[in-house]
């Protein structure tokens, strides 16, 4: 064989070599169909167990979700706990209100008992944000799997990199964008504010200290909604209290959230934020005057998405043991 035909041949080798490993890398639909047949089966069962008694634990893992993928991917960093040596996103501030660590503990256990060292926690907290926002009546997305779990968590991370109660649109296209996600998903994303709660601290300078003076509301807020909030949220250090972000609905996945919205409704400065692009309003009053069917749609493709972010396949990171302490 001449050199240029054995350069040839080597070149392509390697190309099938690196394409092999990218495809063996890619999440796949059923990826533990042989490795634990029963893992799919067993989140369901205990999401549509215990969801059914706390519906109102579902905002907070699709939120745990979300917080997790924004930061290293979704490789479930979020859940690790800070060491002597190491400040953990789960300290973060955006981080010190998510709930749900226990429930996907319980989670863990169960599988752990089934296929030991098999299923990843990433892969637990992406199917049991889909199965327990399904579970309350909200959308269905596909959730491949195959994700593998990171080893590195940092609270200056996750501060610099999860979108604030506070951002502005600029802000909002820049930590979005930053993770490849657009303004459509931006939109979508913002929707699932639709359920769910938050504490007064995180919106409350919107009703009292919006210039940073000391006074002054956000113009951009509804009178008579902060009104209403400034009856529940007596000043801005209340940390205690809590709201719902879609009021008379914050158990129900609808469109609400971008009704309230075109009327100046939106509890958090970032959901205020969304009117003030032509390209995200556009969206709101699409979404907002559409049916349920077709948000549920979008934001399916938009979770999907997201779901996908940066994560750890094949021999990158690892399968934790214990979803809060790296091996």
């Amino acid at each position: 064989m001449g050199r240029p035909q054995l350069i040839t041949t080597l070149f392509l080798a390697l190309l099938a070599l690196f394409a092999a490993s990218s495809t063996q890398a890619q999440l796949q639909m059923n990826f533990y169909s042989k490795s634990c047949p029963k893992a799919e089966q067993i989140v369901l069962d205990y999401v549509t167990k215990h969801i059914s008694n706390a519906p109102s634990l579902a905002a907070p893992l699709l939120r745990m979700h979300f917080h997790d993928c924004f930061v290293r991917g979704c490789d479930a960093s979020v859940m690790i706990n800070s060491t002597a040596n190491n400040t953990a996103e789960k300290a973060a501030a955006p981080n010190l209100t998510l709930r749900g660590f226990n429930f996907i503990d319980g989670l863990k256990t169960l599988l752990e008992k089934e296929c030991p060292g098999v299923v990843s926690c990433a892969d637990i907290l992406a199917l049991a944000a889909r199965d327990s926002v399904v579970h309350i009546g909200g959308p269905n997305w596909q959730v491949p799997t195959g994700r593998r779990d990171g080893r590195i968590s940092n609270s200056t991370e996750a501060l610099n990199a999860i979108p604030p109660p506070t951002s502005n649109i600029t802000t909002l296209r820049t930590l979005f964008g930053n993770v490849g996600l657009d303004l459509k998903d931006l939109v979508l994303l913002s929707a699932a504010h639709t359920i769910g709660i938050s504490h007064c601290n995180s919106f409350s300078a919107r009703l009292y200290n919006f210039t940073g003076r000391g006074n002054g509301q956000d113009p951009a807020l509804d009178s008579e909604y902060a009104t209403k909030l400034k009856m529940k949220c007596v000043n801005t250090t209340d940390n205690v209290t809590i709201v719902e972000m879609d009021p008379g609905s914050f158990r129900t996945f609808d469109l609400s959230y971008f009704q309230l919205l075109q009327k100046r409704r939106g509890l958090f400065q970032s959901d205020a934020a969304l009117r003030t692009s032509s390209t995200t309003q556009s969206f709101i009053s699409q979404f907002g005057s559409g049916s349920v069917q077709s948000f549920f749609s979008e934001f399916a493709k938009s979770m999907e998405k997201m779901g996908r972010i940066n994560v750890k396949t094949g021999s990158a990171g690892e399968i934790r043991r214990t979803c809060a302490v790296v091996n």
